[in-house]
């Protein structure tokens, strides 16, 4: 390994959409880490859980789809009843690409069908609050506990280039606020951390297709998965709560590198991106 992780050896924690993709990079660097991981997914929570446990910690497999409520509500409560605590939830969930055609995505809003608003906001942002919902009551009780968000983007006034997609992300970043602003008193953080560009295995697929290869500046998940890990370890976390920033500026803060040993510069939109410069 090209980090030495933080010991989160007594940490309970769910990560939710963790058979793939950024959860399972998050799940994965928690299991470095030595701590309890709930792996949740609709598909392959076992193998992600299995892989988890190989890596130190002790992966547990909760299948979950995380727009029924119900379900949702019966995860944390398996989480109460088996290990009595929860430490740290990664509400990475997001089901706002499904039914996606990304040969359109940079369409204008006009020419976007509306089903894709219902995706990123339903099936997306909706899943983000529904396991905070769910989750916090439990960090009540202890007075204690992190809640990560990974849906946003650090700087706003940058347009997306898809104005559902964008205008989720942006409300993941205010739902960080409220929520931290709600749980600050009950010593409760709420973090956002986001990804960047990564090398998910949908990006890589994606590049595939094109015959291409992702460029150079896109990084693991499990990158992602190691700012989880030392803002989950950090005894000021209290302190970061209702932020949010890219993976590459906590590796900054924390000195960490990714799976191959290389740091990134936070990925950054083109100028003609920039809202300012459309006069708003």
């Amino acid at each position: 390994m090209s980090w030495s992780p933080p010991r989160l050896d007594d940490t309970v924690a769910v990560v939710t959409g963790a058979s793939r993709g950024v959860g399972k990079g998050i799940a994965l660097a928690l299991g470095d880490a030595g701590a309890t991981v709930y792996v949740t997914g609709r598909s392959t929570v076992d193998e992600a859980a299995a892989e988890v446990s190989a890596r130190g910690g002790r992966g547990i497999a909760a299948r979950t789809d995380h727009t029924d409520d119900a379900q949702v509500e019966a995860l944390f409560e398996r989480v109460r009843t088996e290990s009595g605590r929860l430490d740290l939830v990664v509400a990475n969930a997001w089901g706002g690409y499904e039914g996606h055609d990304y040969r359109t995505f940079g369409a204008p809003f006009w020419e976007q069908p509306l089903s894709r608003w219902a995706a990123m906001f339903d099936a997306g942002l909706r899943t983000q609050l529904t396991t905070a919902r769910f989750a916090v009551p439990l960090m009540l009780e202890q007075r204690s506990g992190v809640l990560v968000l990974t849906g946003g983007w650090d700087d706003l006034s940058f347009y997306l280039g898809n104005l559902p997609y964008d205008v989720s992300k942006a409300a993941t970043v205010r739902l960080v606020a409220g929520l931290a602003h709600e749980l600050r008193p009950h010593g409760v953080a709420a973090v956002g951390i986001y990804p960047g560009f990564t090398r998910t295995e949908a990006v890589v697929d994606g590049f595939a297709g094109a015959g291409m290869e992702p460029p150079p500046e896109s990084h693991s998940p499990e990158y992602v998965g190691r700012a989880v890990a030392h803002v989950a370890a950090d005894p000021g976390v209290l302190a970061l709560s209702g932020t949010g920033a890219q993976a590459a500026t906590y590796a900054k803060r924390y000195g960490f590198t990714d799976v191959d040993g290389r740091t990134f510069e936070p990925f950054a939109m083109p100028a003609e991106n920039r809202l300012w410069d459309a006069g708003l």
